[in-house]
């Protein structure tokens, strides 16, 4: 694994590009996190799911006048029936 990722790097620096420089960069600092997904397979995007879900909801609902209707829908958006994991019979 140390060799496939130092010929990663090696060649993100020859190719002489911003884009894979900072891409270089982001995987060296994001790396013990990658490397423990690798080991363990452990990931949260569930929560990363539920909470982009949240804000997009939040983000249309904004200007409502009463705060507890924009909670509303945001609960009801991130319920497991909402998502379509139970049946609704």
């Amino acid at each position: 694994m140390r060799d496939l990722l130092y010929r990663f790097y090696r060649r993100c620096a020859e190719a002489d590009l911003p884009e894979l420089q900072r891409l270089a960069t982001t995987v060296e600092t994001w790396w013990p996190e990658i490397l423990a997904f690798l080991h363990t397979g452990i990931t949260n995007a569930g929560p990363e799911g539920t909470n982009r879900v949240i804000k997009t909801i939040a983000r249309d609902a904004y200007g409502f006048r009463n705060p507890g209707n924009q909670r509303l829908r945001t609960r009801c958006a991130t319920t497991r029936r909402a998502r379509g994991h139970l049946d609704a019979r």
